[in-house]
């Protein structure tokens, strides 16, 4: 059996939820705090993590060995039990969890099923890759809306791969998610060291427990990026790796400068109050993404490297939107524009971009010279179920890029015809007003309607503009002393 082959049979014991009543959005947060004590009990026994990290009385054979009400009553007082551990990490993963399983024999069968899953080929990946594929079968299945896309593991790589960290690297992600670019820069180094064994006990440790921070908003989301790095053996400090709190808020103003910032923020506009709070940023704005870039910038170690997944609307959006761009090319050289194709999320007709630069200073000025921008959109592929994005559609950007991590190699303007093309400071700030927004190549596939965006999506980005334009108008009312009046 494959990795896939088993994330397949995870997936259909939602089945046996459903029959129990259970929402299809709870399934995987459901399927999980049963799996993750199986898989830590796996992972112990086979050395591939240190020690347990379960008591006794969580510990899979507890499970196993149960049936009826005596099973169900024992899983319900474990995940009490667990919630208030004194592990601090343990804790956080089980903090307020609760099993909505009502009937004993679907709880029975659950243990039984995942008890009788061969996981010996899931061992040769990994149990915590299982794990993160079930993750990205939920995130395809469920078609989530705006904001809670699931990066694609391809584009996670590419990104990764091009950025090389290093082991005694700090790397962050304001938005973890679920921890996919942490888990993937992990992996990256380990297998550059052997699997740490390269490194001395001291830097080991620090690998996994140091070197990894994330922070996410959302509490179940959380316990999900906790439970995948300690199953790839990143346990981080006692509230671990990831850190709930709102990066836009006081939170976020904590976290400490780190050498590497990978990063995917929630798409969208805050409404309703629940714009950033934070009073260190430079450009105050509504829009999350530009906000969670000027942290990014500001969170970045001198000499730093970032990639940012961004929606187009913020490479041209003006005002505000103009301000953010100009500064980031001031403290930063922001080297490597990749636009990706459309609908590589799960929310079709989205434009997303990724941002490579590097930190000068926070003082810096003039730092960006020349933008290289890699036109992977145009005459791309429709991408879906049938057409699945892979690492191999990375190929060509990759070698375009160059084997320096902050964009130093020998690069070839490839010209009109070609996908990747070089544009002077100069030129982005007369020509383009520093809008990045740049493509150059006729896209034959964009005159087909059927490729069209969804009207919502549509409407959602003409929402985002006309916001836009509005607080640059309350900001200019606001400096001549105005108030801005509200239709009625």
């Amino acid at each position: 059996m494959t990795t896939q082959d088993i994330v397949q049979k995870l997936w259909n014991l939602c089945d046996v939820l459903r029959d129990d009543g259970i929402n299809y959005s709870d399934y995987v947060t459901e399927l999980v705090l049963l799996l993750f004590i199986k898989m830590e009990y796996e992972n112990a026994e086979s050395g591939l993590l240190q020690k347990h990290r379960l008591p006794d009385y969580a510990r899979w054979p507890q499970l196993r060995d149960k049936s009826g009400l005596n099973l169900l009553h024992h899983y319900r007082e474990t995940l009490f039990k667990l919630s208030t551990s004194n592990d601090r990490l343990i804790s956080a993963i089980y903090a307020d969890a609760q099993s909505s399983i009502k009937e004993p024999r679907h709880l029975e069968q659950l243990v039984k099923s995942l008890d009788g899953i061969d996981w010996f080929s899931a061992r040769q990946d990994g149990l915590g890759d299982l794990y993160e594929g079930l993750l990205e079968k939920n995130a395809s299945e469920t078609k989530s809306g705006a904001g809670q896309y699931f990066t694609p593991r391809p584009l996670i790589d590419t990104i990764v791969q091009v950025l090389k960290p290093q082991p005694g690297e700090t790397v962050q992600d304001p938005a973890a998610g679920t921890a996919g670019f942490l888990i993937a820069a992990d992996r990256y180094i380990k297998d550059h060291t052997d699997e740490l064994y390269d490194l001395d006990e001291k830097q080991r440790q620090f690998q996994r427990n140091q070197a990894f921070l994330g922070m996410e908003l959302v509490a179940g989301t959380r316990r999900l990026a906790l439970m995948n790095c300690l199953l790839h053996g990143i346990e981080g400090d006692d509230e671990g790796v990831v850190h709930v709190g709102n990066t836009l808020g006081n939170a976020g103003s904590s976290l400490p400068k780190s050498h590497i910032i990978l990063s995917n923020p929630p798409f969208g506009t805050a409404r309703g109050g629940g714009g950033p709070t934070r009073d260190d940023l430079t450009f105050t704005t509504g829009n999350k993404q530009l906000a969670f870039l000027q942290h990014i910038v500001r969170h970045l170690r001198d000499g730093g490297r970032a990639a940012v997944v961004l929606p187009d609307n913020v490479l041209f959006e003006a005002g505000v939107g103009a301000d953010i761009r100009h500064d980031l090319m001031d403290k930063c050289r922001l080297h490597t524009v990749l636009r990706l194709p459309t609908g590589i999320f799960y929310a079709q007709g989205v434009k997303t971009n990724v941002l490579f630069f590097q930190k000068v200073s926070q003082a810096a000025t003039g730092s960006t010279q020349e933008v290289w921008v890699y036109d992977m959109r145009a005459n791309a592929p429709k991408f879906g179920k049938r057409t699945p994005l892979t690492h191999a559609h990375f190929a060509d950007f990759m070698a375009a890029y160059g084997e320096d991590a902050n964009g130093l190699s020998v690069r070839q303007d490839q010209g009109e015809q070609g996908r990747f093309r070089r544009f002077s400071r100069e030129w982005i700030a007369s020509e383009k007003g520093d809008s990045l927004d740049i493509a150059w190549l006729k896209d034959d596939s964009a005159e087909d309607a059927a490729d069209l965006p969804e009207p919502a999506v549509l409407a959602r980005e003409a929402m985002e503009e006309l916001n836009g334009a509005l607080e640059e108008l309350e900001a200019i009312l606001a400096e001549l002393g105005e108030a801005a009046e509200v239709a009625p």
